[in-house]
């Protein structure tokens, strides 16, 4: 079976979501690429303003990247959270929504949750203002640290190469 092969355009505008619902579905159903990842990781270095290399896109606009010796967290717009195995939610901005008229904002009418069982939580970057992660927990609820990848792992294991060092 030959496997698909799409060129760095494709998936630059498969990211961007200027792909017709047709082919985006295409492409996620069909086998990966050998190098999907690598051009994947080439379109999202060359969209941001900074050179230190990504390694794992976390969630949209954030990334784990080399930077010297260090794996951090860092924001398309630079702004850096630290340490990839520390919750980068906790350098974040968060505004929290845990009174019924601001949830009203989000759930008008009877779909908002009962702000006495249910907080929203939106974390925002301190540099760009981007909305970076939702979450919805009961308050006073800890901060959810929503995923630490094992990088080796996935590098070693799935790629079948080293994970870049500094």
């Amino acid at each position: 079976m030959q496997r698909p092969s799409y060129d760095t355009e494709v998936v630059r505008d498969l990211i961007a979501g200027r792909l017709p619902w047709a082919q985006t579905k295409q492409i996620m159903s069909d086998y990966k690429d050998a190098d999907r990842f690598d051009v994947y990781l080439a379109v999202l270095n060359a969209a941001v303003p900074w050179d230190d290399p990504i390694l794992l896109p976390i969630g949209e606009h954030l990334s784990i990247v080399q930077k010297g010796g260090d794996r951090i967290v860092k924001c398309d717009c630079g702004q850096e959270f630290g340490d990839y195995r520390t919750n980068w939610k906790l350098s974040a901005r968060v505004r929290v929504r845990r009174e019924a008229e601001t949830l009203e904002a989000i759930y008008p009418g009877p779909r908002k949750p009962d702000p006495q069982w249910m907080e929203i939580r939106e974390f925002i970057c301190p540099t760009c203002a981007t909305l970076l992660e939702v979450e919805a927990a009961p308050p006073g609820w800890p901060v959810i640290f929503d995923f630490l990848p094992d990088l080796e792992g996935f590098y070693e294991g799935w790629l079948g190469r080293s994970l870049p060092t500094g």
